[in-house]
């Protein structure tokens, strides 16, 4: 019975990887980006992939660092990273060798480092480890089975969070270490709740540049976590924020509130960023038509870029968005104006 439920695990991991690959492969895969403490999820992670580690008598370390901070990411990917980086270092280390995680910081920079006394890697094969269905041709790696999905997808969901991921080892015997680098989003001294800040707090605690002091920015974006961060970053920059979740609220809060820019998210379902902005800039100027917008997306196109410039946004940005980048645009385009 152990058995059976063993490959039925196995062979759902390799169903859900190809699923994910293709998602990939279609740019279909969209990310739900929170302010996120990426120590807490590599706990977590650690402890799912304790027994099996225990099991195979693989020691695991872990060295995290608590001034690590906090990224804008995906809760479910940044854990599916962690996963895939530990369970390749598990699968291919030996009886009592050792698989250690470090999390640091390392200025606007998060490092996630999993290192093993595995089996290795060779020289020759290094260029192509984070291929699809690539893997050492070896009787040893042959051993452990699988199809090759898994560092693939772990450097595609790093590139979706603006990061890179590079490995490197000494050679076939000589384990390997895997780096994950990841753009900081605020730091933990930084980091204000919303819910709990107060003009007394905010004056005693850090947050970002004041840069946006006073603008009134209309977020549009269909994703209630992105809405909820992008609240979070542009108001600890001083801006007045409206977030609403369609082109329809944001063109009822344009007439109502009357914002000094507009930031919309391009894939949005019903009626989507370019109509809003076409719909935006067929206004006269007293009634919000000439008001800066900043476009944002999860594909990195380089026809969305010059889509969203064609149809009336001045400025795109990529998500996951770095919070300095943001507000630098912004305040960009509104001296523009």
């Amino acid at each position: 019975m152990a058995t059976i439920e063993k490959n039925a695990r196995s062979q759902n991991a390799l169903i859900e990887d190809i699923l994910d690959v293709s998602l990939i492969i279609t740019g279909r895969l969209r990310l739900t980006p929170e302010i996120m403490d990426v120590a807490s999820v590599i706990e977590a992670t650690l402890d799912s992939v304790r027994p099996t580690a225990e099991a195979k008598g693989v020691h695991l370390v872990s060295r995290l660092s608590p001034q690590a901070g906090f990224i804008s990411g995906d809760r479910e990917r940044i854990q599916q990273i962690v996963w895939n980086l530990l369970s390749t270092a598990i699968k291919f280390t030996p009886k009592n060798g050792q698989v250690e995680v470090t999390l640091l910081r390392l200025g606007t920079q998060l490092e996630l480092i999993v290192s093993d006394t595995g089996i290795g890697i060779p020289q020759e094969f290094l260029p192509f480890v984070f291929d699809r269905f690539r893997q050492v041709d070896s009787s040893s790696t042959r051993l452990f089975g699988g199809l090759g999905l898994g560092l693939s997808i772990v450097r595609h969901l790093v590139e979706l969070h603006g990061g890179n991921v590079s490995v490197n080892s000494p050679g076939e015997g000589e384990g390997a270490t895997f780096k994950v680098v990841l753009p900081v989003a605020i730091s933990r001294d930084d980091f204000v709740p919303l819910n709990k800040s107060s003009n007394a707090e905010a004056q005693e605690s850090p947050t970002l540049s004041q840069d946006l002091q006073g603008l009134r920015i209309l977020v549009v974006d269909d994703d209630e976590a992105t809405r909820e961060l992008l609240t979070v970053i542009l108001s600890q920059s001083g801006a007045i924020v409206q977030a609403v979740a369609s082109a329809a609220k944001a063109l009822g809060a344009l007439n109502a509130w009357n914002p000094d820019v507009l930031v919309s998210d391009i894939g949005m379902p019903v009626e989507d960023s370019y109509a809003l902005i076409h719909q935006v800039r067929a206004r006269p100027p007293e009634q919000g038509g000439t008001i800066p917008a900043l476009a944002l997306t999860a594909y990195a196109k380089s026809e969305d870029r010059l889509r969203a410039l064609a149809v009336g946004y001045q400025m795109h940005l990529d998500k996951p968005v770095d919070p300095t980048e943001l507000t630098a645009v912004i305040a960009s385009l509104v001296r523009q104006q």
